[in-house]
């Protein structure tokens, strides 16, 4: 199914309406949907109301307690995806200021406890030394120099040992020259150091690695609560249970692929020596 940004939030509500709309049909009340449910009257109330989204797995419950036909738990199982699917455009953020989004970004890092983090393209900004992270703005109208202090501001979370990071890159993001040689053995120098943290971890992919899936997307996984996938022209967070499971197993799948820790470091510095 295709669809523009701003449907993903008139979806919202959308699907409170038609949750609302198909419960008062069968007759029932809040709490009585609620007890077939096994949910209490104030969520079915919060879903009804759009101030809080109901992902699939309720949805599907609701729509069964309603005995709901084949056509309509279609119809919604559609609706319930694109309501737990936020569209983030880059043109909006630079509106708002590139900024702003590394302020959004530490806020849903300071929350979470297990980040994981697959970069198919290039290092990201949590690794980066300040060469790379200026080079790599260079796109982003304005002047960068508030969003460059924001992201190495951001860095000081990976010495927080009550959470744990992953990162898994491909020889490409390695090795993507964004800045010239003797500045990329410096940034692969400063992945290698921090792969050393006890609550960081760092894999790599060889180029030539057998892997049945292809790297499409950057991606980061926030505990069990969050994705959120890179592309172009903006970003999707997705909140749904079973896009986080997928991605879950796709990131499980890259992991089993690479070479972490010290075999990680070593293709690492043979890569620096490279640019040397």
């Amino acid at each position: 199914m295709t669809f523009e940004p701003e449907q993903l939030d008139q979806s919202r509500l959308n699907l409170a309406e038609k949750l609302r709309e198909l419960r008062r049909r069968a007759g029932l009340t809040g709490d009585r949907l609620a007890q077939r449910c096994s949910m209490s009257q104030s969520q079915i109330s919060k879903f009804e109301t759009g101030k809080k989204t109901p992902n699939l797995v309720d949805v599907e419950r609701i729509l069964k307690a309603l005995n709901a036909p084949p056509e309509v738990v279609a119809e919604m199982t559609t609706l319930a995806g694109m309501a737990n699917t936020e569209w983030q455009g880059k043109r909006s953020s630079w509106r708002r200021g590139a900024e702003k989004r590394q302020t959004e970004l530490a806020s849903l890092e300071s929350e979470a406890s297990e980040l994981r983090y697959f970069l198919p393209a290039m290092i990201t900004g949590l690794l980066a030394t300040p060469d790379f992270i200026r080079a790599s703005l260079t796109h982003t109208p304005g002047d960068p120099s508030k969003t460059i202090a924001r992201k190495l501001e951001r860095q000081a979370i990976l010495y927080d040992t009550s959470k744990n990071f992953t990162f898994l890159l491909t020889e490409q993001a390695a090795r993507w020259a964004v800045i010239p040689p003797a500045a990329m053995a410096v940034q692969i120098d400063r992945v290698i150091s921090l792969s050393r943290l006890p609550n960081l971890r760092v894999g790599v992919i060889p180029a030539g690695t057998v892997t049945p899936r292809g790297p499409m997307n950057t991606f980061t996984i926030y505990d069990e609560r969050l994705v959120t996938v890179e592309s172009f022209t903006g970003r999707l967070a997705f909140r749904d249970s079973r896009d986080i499971s997928e991605h879950l197993s796709i990131f499980s799948l890259f992991e089993s692929q690479a070479r972490l820790d010290e075999e990680a470091r070593i293709l690492l510095r043979k890569w620096a020596e490279g640019y040397r």
